[in-house]
């Protein structure tokens, strides 16, 4: 018994460091890894926006393509700018050191940040960069402070002047009708080419990707889920006529 709870406080020890160490509110998310749309436009987000510093070095171009329905010679031809096959796996030409140099440590492998992280972490947190003078590249964010990370999805958003309202959902004054906080960033230093609405909307298919990517066999999983219950159920009812069937002449 005492082994079986210490493994139970050992699987969830991660979640609750992870639980413990996020001091600012998130705004909820939930991914849809059966919306092939979203995830193809997340892929298309991912390539030309991250994958020039970030790699997802654990999967393959393939096994993407293959899952989002995507075909190959598509995918090589609009999102693989490395020159690599579509049978590799999916890593970018940045120097390690040279990115050390650049932002003071390498940018990490984005495969399994949101297992890693929680998928409302970066949700949040793509949408969390604001201005910040005090700040090398001139912005920081409010999920992750003093970020080393440049606002490369400037051009889309644009850019917050104070700090956005993360995890503060929007409301509706019962006398006047207003909406309050629709829109993450209530001041724009620069403008961006997408209204509020439609960057969430990019940044939830974005966010979409990357959990497709850290969890690829999700809705395989699930699916064999049910039949495995459904087994289970069945073979109850003939373990327990078979186990009655045994008993009978013992009482």
């Amino acid at each position: 018994m005492r082994k079986l709870i210490f493994g139970l406080f050992i699987a969830v020890l991660p979640a609750l460091g992870l639980a413990a160490g996020s001091t600012v509110p998130l705004d909820s998310f939930e991914s849809d890894h059966s919306d092939k749309a979203s995830l193809q436009r997340g892929a298309a987000l991912f390539t030309n926006y991250c994958m020039g510093c970030h790699s997802m070095e654990y999967a393959r171009y393939k096994r993407v393509a293959d899952d989002l329905e995507i075909p190959d010679e598509l995918y090589e031809e609009n999102l693989i700018f490395t020159g690599a096959k579509i049978g590799e796996l999916m890593k970018n030409s940045m120097s390690k050191d040279m990115a050390a140099d650049w932002f003071g440590a390498p940018p990490p492998d984005l495969t399994l940040e949101t297992r890693l992280r929680g998928e409302a972490w970066v949700y949040s947190y793509l949408r969390g960069f604001y201005k910040d003078e005090s700040r090398p590249l001139g912005v920081n964010n409010v999920v992750f402070p003093a970020v080393g990370m440049p606002h490369v999805l400037v051009g889309m958003q644009g850019l917050c002047a104070v700090e956005p309202n993360i995890g503060t959902p929007a409301s509706v004054e019962p006398l006047s009708g207003n909406i309050n906080n629709a829109d993450v960033c209530p001041e724009y230093a620069i403008e961006g080419s997408m209204s509020g609405p439609e960057f969430d909307q990019a940044m939830y298919d974005l966010t979409n990707f990357m959990s497709y990517m850290g969890d690829p066999v999700k809705l395989e999983r699930e699916r064999l889920g049910i039949f495995v219950l459904i087994f289970v159920a069945i073979f109850f009812v003939f373990a327990y006529l078979l186990n009655r069937e045994y008993w009978k002449d013992v009482h």
